[in-house]
């Protein structure tokens, strides 16, 4: 029972700031790698960033620099914290699990949450 719940998406205008919170239960959240994907309408879903259980990172090269991603396994939450907005990051953004197996990996996605960048 797996479960991945999104929150803090909305409307944003161009140039602000946003934090999405992901929280993770039905799993032992230190030892997962965490992250977040985005799908547009008509795109394919990408990449935004990762963060391993060591607390390793890495981002998609259209958020370095703008968007943060990090962890607090006390909680059992990730977040993105993402700066600079710009329209073409609307999207639907959605939270990913993996925790790597013996042979291939387990993975699962949350609903997500519809984060909007306009005037």
């Amino acid at each position: 029972q797996v479960q991945l719940v999104e929150s803090g998406g909305g409307l944003v205008q161009p140039g602000g700031s946003l934090r999405l919170s992901c929280a993770g239960s039905g799993f032992i959240f230190s030892l997962n790698t965490m992250g977040w994907y985005r799908q547009a309408p008509d795109k394919e879903r990408e990449l935004v960033a990762l963060i391993d259980s060591s607390g390793f990172t890495n981002y998609a090269d259209s958020a370095k620099g703008r968007f943060t991603i990090s962890r607090d396994n006390a909680k059992n939450t990730v977040y993105l914290q993402m700066s600079n907005l710009k329209p073409e990051d609307t999207a639907v953004y959605v939270c990913y699990t993996r925790r790597n197996l013996n042979s291939g990996y387990m993975a699962y996605w949350g609903k997500g949450t519809l984060v909007t960048v306009s005037q």
